[in-house]
């Protein structure tokens, strides 16, 4: 049996917490005392794991950031979630400020130091010493991974960022001064290479068959990630080549370990599958199908208004089977793809839209979805539980809960954090950049971003990109960035990483079904007009950690 290292859930971290700023003068052990023991050890570093951010907003664990962007609506309109996209964002109205990762980082930061002076040796004796030595000899590297990525989760959502690398006193804590981003990146990437070297590509074989730990495979993806980032038009106005290159070298890097491979089955909460190089895992819960599940199949256990709701902005982005655009406007579908059924708008698609959508007339626990206009899944209002655009969340839903009173069945979920198909669609990107050309490749890029690119689509079933130019190339990445990570947390950052939020944030659409004997028709409709303004490319820092510390400068514009 493989033995899980679990990530822990946000209540198993809350009981943690001591182990963060550890009190001598309320506990049983002193600080030594935790690190002489392997354990304890253990549990020191199980905790900095516990911080890893998940993709949800913290009213509900129904509301996913991609209801900041165009993917998704949120239910609720009061939710602070819609801070993003209603104008009341500032740094007094914040949201997902994940500020406890500093938390995080000092507890990082507590454990290297503490770790230099780590000495087992009156264990020298257990038939487990031995393993005990090898587990302590990641420990380190797994620690420098972690916080190398929490500094990326700040730096992407602040840019500038302060940047902790010991243990800092309150005095020092509120005096510390911002890192420029260019400089967080050039530390993260160093780390991470460092730390890459040191690690293994598995723990399955070894050790004890550990997975959900930081690996060499993980420890190039947050490197990868960084430089992407970097890279991008927001972090890169000038367009500076140079940053485009280190990305696809970043990314070849991974697909060089040749570790990992593309998996056609759904990876949602599949942490065996052989695509997956880090997931979150979470404990059993029901919670995020009952504020998703369409409603009448909660069994009246959602009462309140929640929900996030796919858009039409987001179906409109998965192509036919063809490989042609489909388009829903006013007065119904329009595709030049002849073989396509314009009576039958959500078969014959890409076969990603149903692993992420549910659409009227898709089969769910044994029924049928009916989203048209009197439908037993239609909403005419918010208020009514249902759903505002026409459509129901299907990613990372776990389609066998039940909240039957005799029957009622929770199952575990496991959040993808960075999968295989990343890495090829990032080097896709950065190589089309770097080269102004998707079929160029040379000594070291030897793969061309067309090819990388259709490697995704070949294992979704999809035909190939014809993309012949760079621009072309441009707009074909970023729509399959959107349909192959559709709600694993990607398309809010990608907004803000290409700088295109004025023009895609502005308005959000659904779908207007009516049904007519065996006949539907279909139009498009507003469901929100939503506010944008290019500082909310980055958030606002909270004004209270301005007024503790008057060097970090707010952001421009807030």
């Amino acid at each position: 049996m493989k033995k899980l290292f679990c990530i822990l859930s946000a209540a198993l971290l809350a009981a943690s917490c001591s182990f963060l700023d550890f009190d001598e003068s309320s506990s049983d052990y002193s600080r030594e005392d935790m690190y002489k023991n392997y354990s304890n050890i253990q549990r020191m570093l199980t905790n900095i794991y516990g911080y890893m951010p998940n993709k949800d907003i913290a009213d509900v664990s129904s509301a996913l950031r991609d209801c900041g962007s165009d993917d998704a609506e949120y239910a609720d309109l009061d939710a602070s979630v819609q801070r993003f996209t209603n104008g009341n964002w500032s740094a007094l109205q914040t949201v997902d400020t994940k500020w406890d990762l500093y938390k995080g980082i000092r507890s990082v930061n507590e454990f290297l130091e503490s770790m230099q002076t780590v000495d087992i040796s009156m264990y020298q004796y257990d038939t487990k010493y031995q393993m005990w030595l090898e587990h302590l000899k990641y420990y380190p590297f797994e620690a420098r991974v972690l916080r190398a990525y929490y500094f990326f989760e700040l730096a992407r959502r602040y840019g500038d960022i302060a940047m902790p690398l010991g243990m800092l006193t309150a005095e020092e804590a509120n005096a510390i001064e911002k890192t420029p981003f260019d400089q967080v990146i050039s530390f993260i990437e160093s780390e991470c290479t460092e730390c890459a070297a040191n690690l293994p590509t598995t723990y399955v074989g070894m050790l004890d068959n550990e997975i959900g730990r930081v690996t060499k495979g993980f420890a190039l993806a947050v490197k990868a990630k960084a430089l992407l980032y970097a890279a991008s038009p927001l972090h890169n106005p000038s367009g500076d080549r140079s940053k485009w290159l280190r990305a696809a070298e970043a990314a070849k890097a991974i697909i060089d370990l040749d570790q990992y491979r593309l998996d056609p089955a759904e990876k949602a909460n599949n942490y065996a599958s052989p695509e997956v190089i880090m997931a979150i895992f979470r404990s059993e819960s029901s919670s995020f199908e009952r504020y998703n599940f369409p409603v009448r199949f909660t069994e009246g256990q959602r009462t309140s208004i929640a929900g996030s709701y796919p858009t039409q902005n987001l179906v409109d982005a998965f192509q036919t089977l063809g490989g042609y655009d489909i388009t829903l406007g006013a007065s119904g579908w329009v595709t030049a793809d002849p073989a396509f059924d314009l009576t039958k708008p959500y078969e014959g698609r890409d076969p990603r839209f149903a692993r992420a959508v549910l659409a009227n007339g898709m089969a769910f626990k044994g029924s049928t979805i009916e989203t048209y206009v009197g439908g037993r899944d239609y909403s005419a209002t918010r208020s009514d539980l249902g759903t505002p655009t026409g459509y129901y969340l299907r990613r990372y839903i776990q389609e066998a809960t039940s909240f039957a009173p005799e029957a009622s069945a929770s199952y575990k979920h496991q959040w993808i954090v960075y999968r295989y198909a990343e890495a090829l669609l990032s080097y896709a990107e950065a190589a089309n950049e770097y080269f102004q050309s998707p079929t160029q490749t040379d000594g070291t890029l030897t793969l061309s971003a067309l090819e990388a690119i259709n490697q995704v689509r070949a294992n979704a079933g999809m035909p190939d990109v014809q993309a012949t130019t760079a621009d072309a190339f441009r707009e074909a990445v970023r729509r399959e960035w959107r349909v192959e990570f559709a709600f694993e947390d990607h398309r809010f950052w990608d907004v803000r990483r290409w700088d295109i939020g004025q023009a895609t944030q502005g308005q959000v659409d659904g779908v207007e079904i009516h049904r007519e004997g065996a006949n539907y028709t279909y139009s498009r409709k507003v469901v929100r007009n939503r506010t944008w303004a290019q500082r909310q490319n980055l958030y606002p820092i909270p004004q209270a950690e301005v007024f503790a510390n008057p060097n970090l400068t707010q952001n421009t514009g807030w």
